[in-house]
């Protein structure tokens, strides 16, 4: 994406539009007006200064209200967010995957309660928690926002409640609308004051738009490529042109206690090699967590297997298994063609449920099936 450091997130969409690097979509568009506004919000705004306004003493300026964005897969969500983000008017910000947020609240919290153990201290972790965070970043970006772990419910609405108090603006792209953030679960009562706190720090809007560019950019590519070299340059272009970004961080996922990295990850778009997730003791929790967390997945580098690779079979079967119960959307590079990656070992006989599924997920009716997060 080349439309950067533009004066806003509206230029620089329209700029991606008339190069025909990007289509024009109105409802995309709309929302590209609300990030401008938020951008001209932000050049204008300071965060409290003097000791007068510190000490509440003088009126402090009003923080601007971040924005929530929702929608389905595909629409554009992440782009707009990063169109906004690279032209954002503070230097002190940060854009990160929610869920790796979440992973750094967790170990920051545990640091601080270790410390202060040691020192015999009885103290609450989240207000020197909210003011590290603050201080790191006052422009926070989030994608992929949703919330399916308790403990991460629990401490949700104090957190935010003394970011936003330290004048934390907050833009977040998510699947779901707030209202069903957390949904069915456990002691959910406790968790909708976060809720209310999330659509009064930031204005919600749900981009509608009619089409899924993802799914019509994955129907416009090949899906299952046999005998790539391991250089990975097709895969890579095709994770850049299905996450609509030129560079991507790895993310961690925490399973079980355990740390799983992705290699890279962007916009509900993850990728990995067969070596990574295959060739290492990981288990069907590892990999229903990745079919938690990605839509969409690219994965290079699946060789012929024989009996002396029976485990990395049998991992490679509950990895699709994991993908396919989810309706993850995948790309591979594998040395054969489905029927010919295992055909001789232990287990070959129910193998053919994972050629099977192989073959089904390149069709355009699975193609067009809802991500199951």
């Amino acid at each position: 994406m080349n439309a950067k450091r533009l004066h806003g997130p509206l230029a620089a969409y329209r700029a991606l539009v008339a190069a025909e690097q990007w289509e024009r979509d109105p409802a995309q568009e709309q929302v590209a007006v609300q990030l401008d506004t938020l951008h001209a919000e932000l050049t204008r705004y300071h965060a409290p200064r003097g000791l007068k306004e510190r000490l509440g003493l003088a009126r402090p300026p009003e923080v601007p209200r971040g924005l929530y964005i929702w929608g389905s897969v595909g629409r554009g969500k992440s782009v707009l967010m990063d169109l906004f983000y690279e032209n954002a008017p503070w230097p002190s910000k940060k854009r990160v995957h929610f869920h790796a947020f979440m992973l750094d609240v967790h170990a920051r919290i545990f640091k601080f309660r270790q410390t202060v153990q040691k020192s015999g201290k009885d103290a609450d972790p989240i207000k020197p928690l909210a003011k590290d965070l603050a201080a790191e970043a006052q422009l926070l970006c989030f994608d992929e926002f949703q919330v399916t772990d308790t403990a991460d419910a629990m401490i949700l609405q104090r957190l935010f409640k003394k970011m936003f108090e330290r004048g934390v603006v907050v833009v977040a792209t998510s699947n779901r609308p707030p209202d069903d953030l957390y949904k069915g679960g456990l002691n959910r009562e406790l968790f909708l004051p976060f809720i209310a706190l999330l659509k009064e720090k930031c204005r919600v809007l749900h981009l509608d738009a009619p089409r899924d560019y993802r799914l019509e950019r994955l129907r416009t590519m090949p899906v299952y490529h046999v005998g790539i070299d391991g250089s990975g340059t097709a895969l890579n272009e095709s994770f850049r042109r299905l996450a609509g970004v030129d560079h991507a961080e790895p993310v961690t996922l925490e399973v079980q206690g355990r740390h799983l990295t992705i290699t890279k990850a962007s916009n509900g778009v993850g990728q990995a090699t067969f070596h990574e997730l295959c060739a290492q003791p990981l288990g069907p929790a590892d990999y229903l967590a990745i079919a938690e967390t990605f839509n969409t997945f690219v994965l290079s580098g699946v060789p012929i297997l024989g009996p002396e690779k029976r485990n990395e079979a049998k991992r490679f079967v509950s990895l699709i298994d994991a993908l396919y119960e989810h309706k993850v959307k995948l790309v591979v590079s594998a040395a054969a063609s489905p029927q010919e990656i295992y055909q001789r070992g232990d287990g070959s006989f129910e193998f053919a449920r994972c050629e099977s599924r192989l073959m089904e997920m390149q069709s355009e009716d699975y193609m067009a099936l809802p991500h199951i997060p």
